[in-house]
């Protein structure tokens, strides 16, 4: 999809919903589209603590075998709730787990500014539910689904929290020298990734009209988000809690960007990829030191906007939107060419399973004639056959969690 189609996609999503379209629209689309799942384990003091547990092996990215816990959950190939949404229990594929799941809301004040807010629903170890909380203004769940790295509401913050999500208790503060409001792990655990920003990217601002159009078709305005303010990162190594900052603010004209652009790691995690280059395919990738490197090997054809990246064996790559007319289509690509290696029955994909199977919003299609493009639920597709299996109930709001649910998944 281009950015036209996701904003497009996103005002269509929004008419399910009860109420008008909220002012940070736009953000929100850059925001949940261009996540990755490549997040991390966290430091070996609480990892081994941690690690009482069935063990299997699940492919590397790349090639190779990687192991990992997977006590959380369990052996269980596929674990669905198709009569779920949003989801109460534990729902995972593969070598994949839904880890978390958020809605967003905006909050106004009486200088007329507001800020847009995140109620996460995390999955408990312990329960093997999903917790709702509103305790943080960023959350990502690391690998093994027992940790997860926070950020409190006042951005940008001057320390991470490491959270026990057995004990919902912070065990282990780090430090920051430059304020962060975006964070992400690398995907074999050791780093963080922090996004530093001068000014809260979430705000809104009442001298930044957003115009919108409400169910019932009149137009309104609201605070928008604010220009950018971005100033780098830092690759934080989460054993010592050491790192150093690279100043990077965006690049281009300050008006074509997001309020919030944070950068994500490479697919391997030896490179940060600057996510504000929306269009810009294999490019921009810098080292730890902020020099501009080539994109990595599989990498040339990650598109930014697409969450489901490189395959674990490094063969296929998550693409656009490749239906036309009425078709509902979405494209995996081969991750040396870019070219269309097959279309399968969604609208969106977002994580791997494992190397033969994709996790997507869609809808099976024997249930969803006419209902729609975006009456969509999470599936799992199989590569090939394109055999379908429902993982959750179509996507709505509920009473617990207002607005439609964006969800994070994570190694298990």
């Amino acid at each position: 999809m281009n950015v036209d189609e996701l904003l497009k996609e996103a005002l269509r999503e929004q008419a399910d919903d009860v109420g008008p379209a909220p002012a940070d629209l736009a953000d929100r689309v850059f925001v949940t589209r261009r996540r990755r799942r490549t997040r991390a384990v966290v430091s070996a003091a609480v990892a081994v603590a941690a690690v009482v547990a069935t063990v299997v092996a699940v492919p590397r990215i790349g090639g190779g075998e990687d192991v990992r816990p997977m006590d959380v959950i369990g052996p269980a190939d596929v674990v669905a709730h198709p009569d779920q949404s949003p989801p109460k229990d534990a729902i995972a594929a593969g070598r994949t787990a839904l880890a978390a799941f958020t809605t967003y809301k905006d909050v106004y004040y009486k200088n007329g500014d507001g800020r847009l807010t995140r109620t996460y629903g995390v999955l408990d170890p312990t329960t093997k539910r999903y917790r709702k909380t509103t305790e943080w203004s960023v959350l990502t769940v690391a690998p093994g689904l027992r940790t997860a790295a926070v950020l409190e509401q006042k951005l940008p913050a001057r320390r991470i929290g490491l959270l026990d999500l057995a004990t919902n208790k912070v065990e282990r503060w780090i430090p920051v020298e430059q304020g962060v409001a975006g964070i992400e792990y690398s995907s074999d655990g050791s780093k963080l990734l922090a996004t530093t920003y001068k000014k809260d990217p979430d705000h809104l601002y009442k001298e930044i009209e957003v115009n919108y159009v409400t169910s019932n078709g009149k137009s309104k305005t609201r605070p928008g988000p604010g220009r950018p303010s971005r100033t780098g990162f830092s690759v934080i190594d989460v054993a010592s809690g050491k790192g150093k900052w690279v100043a990077k603010s965006q690049e281009g004209d300050p008006f074509d960007h997001n309020a919030r652009e944070d950068f994500s790691f490479s697919p391997v995690g030896n490179y940060v990829f600057d996510t504000s280059m929306m269009g810009d395919i294999g490019s921009t990738y810098y080292d730890f030191d902020g020099r501009k490197v080539r994109a990595p090997a599989g990498a040339e054809h990650v598109q930014p906007y697409v969450e489901a990246g490189l395959s674990p064996d490094g063969k296929h790559v998550g693409g656009g939107f490749a239906g036309k007319g009425d078709q509902i289509a979405v494209a995996v690509n081969d991750a040396r060419t870019g070219k269309l290696a097959e279309k399968l029955p969604a609208q969106q994909v977002i994580a791997w399973a494992d190397s033969k199977r994709i996790i997507a919003w869609g809808c099976e299609p024997k249930k969803c004639g006419g209902k729609g493009e975006f009456h969509n639920q999470l599936l799992l597709i199989t590569l090939g056959t394109h055999k379908v299996v429902p993982l959750s109930d179509f996507r709505k709001a509920s009473a617990d969690y207002p607005g439609r649910w964006s969800p994070q998944f994570q190694t298990r």
